[in-house]
C-alpha cells in the first residue's frame, strides 16, 4: 500500500470518527494534557483549541505546560498517573525516552494519545497519534520554490525546528524531497532556531552576514512561521525587501504570516490545523463507546497559501484561535 493510500485511509478514518463519534458522550472524563510549552504561535493557539475542545464535550483537561523539557513531561504524565485520569494526551517535545513513562501509563490501563509529534518508541504504548504529515508538509514547501523559481539558481537558507524534534527531521527530509528533481536549487546553510521568533531572527541575521549581505541568498525556508516572522525582521533589517529580494516560505498558517504575505513581505506558508485534540476526542469517545480501535494514525489535512489565497481573511478567520 503505498503512503498516499494510507493517507487518504487515515484522512478517511479521522472523518468517520469525527461524523460516528460526535454521538458519544465523554463529557465527566478527566484527561490530562502533556504540552510542550508556547514557543510558538501555533503552539499557543493548539492549546488555546484543546481547551475549547474539552469544553465543549464537558471533559475535566488537566493541563500541564512541559516549558519545552522533557523531564518536565515525563513528571506531569507520572502525575497524570498518580491522579488516575482517564486518558492523557501528549504533545511530546522530542521522539526518543518515552517508553518507561508509556509502560507505566498503560500498566494503569490509561489510554494514551499523541498530538502533532511523533516518538521512536513501540506502538502499543499509545492508542492513537494525530499529526499532520509532517514530510508532505516539507515537501510541498520544497514543490512550491520548485515552481516560483522556474529553473532560475537559487541557494536557499534553512532555519530548522528543534534539533532532535520529529517536525523538524520530517520538516527538512520533506524540503529535500521536493527540491531533489532541481538542480537549480540548493541548500547552502542550515541551522536550528528552536521554533522561536526570536531565534529564527537571530540565526537569519548570521545567515545574512555571512552570504554577502544576503545577496547571495534567494530563499529561506523555515520549519516554522514564527522563525520565518523572525527571518523577515532581519531582512528588512539587512535593508532587503523580505518576499522580493529574498523569497520566504515555511509552515504553519498562524495569522501572523498571513499578514506578512498580504504586505508581500512572505510568499508562502503551508497549514498545519492547531485541532488535534477534536480527533482525538473522538477517538476516546468511540473507543470507551465500544472498544473501536482507531487507526494508529490520524492524519490531518494540510494546505499551500500563497498571495492568491485571501491572506487578509485567512488572517481574519484565524485571529480569535489565540495565536
Amino acid at each position: 500500500m503505498s503512503i498516499i493510500t494510507k493517507l487518504a485511509l487515515a484522512a478517511g478514518l479521522a472523518t468517520a470518527l469525527s461524523s460516528t463519534a460526535l454521538a458519544q458522550d465523554i463529557s465527566g472524563k478527566v484527561i490530562g494534557f502533556s504540552q510542550i510549552g508556547s514557543e510558538s504561535g501555533w503552539r499557543a493557539a493548539e492549546t488555546s483549541v484543546t481547551k475549547q475542545q474539552a469544553e465543549e464535550r464537558g471533559v475535566d483537561l488537566k493541563f500541564a505546560d512541559a516549558q519545552q523539557k522533557q523531564e518536565n513531561q515525563i513528571k506531569a504524565i507520572r502525575g497524570f498517573i498518580a491522579q488516575g485520569v482517564d486518558a492523557i494526551l501528549v504533545a511530546p517535545v522530542v521522539a526518543t525516552g518515552w517508553e518507561d513513562v508509556l509502560t507505566e501509563a498503560k500498566e494503569a490501563e490509561i489510554p494514551v494519545i499523541l498530538l502533532d509529534r511523533g516518538i521512536d518508541a513501540p506502538e502499543d504504548l499509545y492508542l492513537t497519534s494525530v499529526a499532520s504529515d509532517q514530510v508532505l508538509e516539507g515537501r510541498v514547501a520544497g514543490e512550491w520554490l520548485v515552481n516560483e523559481v522556474a529553473g532560475e539558481d537559487c541557494n536557499v537558507v534553512e532555519l530548522q525546528g528543534t534539533v532532535g524534534s520529529s517536525p523538524a527531521i520530517n520538516r527538512k527530509q520533506g524540503f529535500e524531497e521536493g527540491i531533489a528533481s532541481a538542480s537549480n536549487i540548493t541548500i547552502t546553510q542550515s541551522q536550528t532556531g528552536d521554533f522561536t521568533r526570536s531565534k529564527g531572527k537571530e540565526v537569519m541575521e548570521a545567515f545574512l552576514k555571512s552570504s554577502n549581505g544576503g545577496a547571495d541568498i534567494c530563499a529561506v525556508y523555515a520549519h516554522n512561521d514564527d522563525m520565518a516572522v523572525g527571518a523577515i525582521q532581519a531582512i528588512k533589517d539587512a535593508g532587503l525587501s523580505p518576499g522580493e529580494d529574498i523569497l520566504v516560505v515555511s509552515i504553519d498558517a498562524v495569522p501572523d504570516i498571513f499578514t506578512a504575505i498580504a504586505a508581500g513581505e512572505a510568499n508562502a506558508t503551508v497549514e498545519l490545523t492547531p485541532n488535534m485534540a477534536g480527533p482525538a476526542f473522538d477517538a476516546l469517545a468511540a473507543y470507551w463507546a465500544d472498544g473501536t480501535m482507531p487507526e494508529k494514525f490520524i492524519i490531518t489535512e494540510s494546505k499551500l497559501y500563497t498571495a492568491a489565497d485571501d491572506p487578509e481573511g485567512e488572517y481574519e478567520r484565524r485571529k480569535g484561535l489565540g495565536y
